[in-house]
């Protein structure tokens, strides 16, 4: 197994997050959905005012992994949160305790910043990455169901 080193995303690193975001899309069987750019990425991510934050999973100087995610907000808590939008290793690096790294460094910034909870969602199909989580104590919320608007249903608002 190379070794591998987690690290914070900085400027610049626009291109290995869009090319990890369509490699999972593509893995999801939603690629047609990805509408990301470097510039846009740079922006929420570096930019004056950024809405997330990632970590990245590098061996041999390459870029194999990353944990995106953002800060939420629990009343009944009163405290904030991490919510996981991806996790995703490149296919030929799963299995080297890479994906748990990336997870965890996630976890430990939860904990250095006071968070009450992380969550994030899987599909349903995705057995592998449901028994990943299960392995690292997470519980799924099964009684919560998730909604979703976007596109022309969220412009009506605008």
């Amino acid at each position: 197994m190379p070794p591998f080193e987690i690290r914070p995303a900085i400027a610049g690193d626009e291109v290995h997050i869009l090319r990890l975001i369509q490699a999972l899309a593509d893995y999801e069987k939603l690629s047609g959905e990805v509408v990301a750019t470097e510039a846009t990425l740079r922006e929420t991510l570096f930019g004056s005012k950024p809405v997330a934050e990632c970590q990245l999973a590098q061996t041999n100087g390459k870029v194999v992994g990353f944990a995106l995610y953002f800060y939420n907000y629990s009343t009944f808590l009163a405290k904030p949160g991490i919510y996981l939008e991806d996790l995703f290793v490149e296919p030929e690096y799963r299995g080297q305790g890479i994906g748990k790294a990336l997870i965890k460094s996630v976890f430990i910034k939860a904990n250095q910043e006071g968070c009450g909870r992380v969550e994030w969602s899987v599909l349903n199909w995705n057995e592998p990455s449901i028994e990943f989580y299960k392995s690292l104590g997470a519980k799924p919320m099964d009684e919560w169901t998730v909604y979703r608007l976007t596109g022309d249903e969220l412009a009506r608002y605008a």
